[in-house]
């Protein structure tokens, strides 16, 4: 029992180290964010609510200049000061503002802040193991090393898992935007968009290691779902 102990203790040190990074998140957005006035982006979330039976869907304007939307932990919907701005300027539409908060409200319903949780206790389970395997097999290599090692492995697989969830929230939200009536168009020209936008040039990063699938993958993904339901892909 002593030798699964290291695994034992970095699995309660994720879980504890996930709810303080969960609570602070929380805190954070309440100090820095207020439900989203604008009348426009308002009707389309009804359409939305609409769609799944539910009398309003509140989106929030979270007060930073990073492009970006979000599902917070206690399941609220995020869009950021810096996405809100581009959508002011014309660089975005309603619509493709609206398939943002189809993607977060998928990630809501898909239970993935939940399951990362679990993914990030897992993953310093396996980090906790590898350095001790590497150490063993290897001794030579050292602490750092190891370390090193585990690391990039970890963040490989935990990238992995990050790309499963956005690739299921992308088709929740493209069954929720077509029943809405607003359709995947959008969806599909805001991934085309999104390289500008944020400012992230794909193949920056090795593909292995993105958290985010390419704008191409996803579109992919999107039309071979289309063509599942007899949909013709458009835009």
């Amino acid at each position: 029992m002593l030798k699964f102990a290291p695994i034992l203790l970095a699995i309660l040190y994720a879980m504890a180290m996930y709810w303080f990074s969960a609570w602070r998140t929380r805190k954070m957005l309440a100090e820095n964010a207020a439900e989203l006035a604008d009348p426009e982006l308002r009707r389309q979330a009804a359409r939305l609510a609409e769609a799944l039976d539910l009398p309003k869907i509140t989106v929030n304007l979270f007060e930073v200049e990073p492009v970006n939307g979000l599902a917070a932990p206690d399941g609220q919907i995020y869009i950021t000061r810096g996405f809100y701005q581009r959508y002011r300027r014309g660089e975005v539409t309603a619509e493709e503002i609206a398939s943002v908060i189809a993607h977060e409200l998928g990630h809501v319903a898909l239970g993935h802040t939940r399951r990362r949780m679990i993914d990030f206790s897992g993953q310093n389970a396996v980090f906790v193991t590898l350095v001790a395997l590497i150490l063993r097999a290897v001794p030579v290599v050292g602490p750092l090393l190891a370390v090193m090692v585990a690391r990039l492995v970890t963040g490989a697989l935990a990238a992995r898992l990050s790309r499963g969830d956005e690739y299921e929230a992308d088709a929740w939200a493209a069954a929720l935007l077509v029943k809405a009536g607003i359709g995947t168009a959008p969806q599909k020209s805001l991934f085309r968009k999104l390289p500008g936008l944020t400012g992230l040039r794909e193949g920056a990063v090795p593909a292995w290691l993105m958290s985010h699938p390419a704008a191409a993958d996803r579109i992919a993904a999107i039309e071979a779902r289309e063509a599942q339901w007899g949909l013709v892909p458009r835009g």
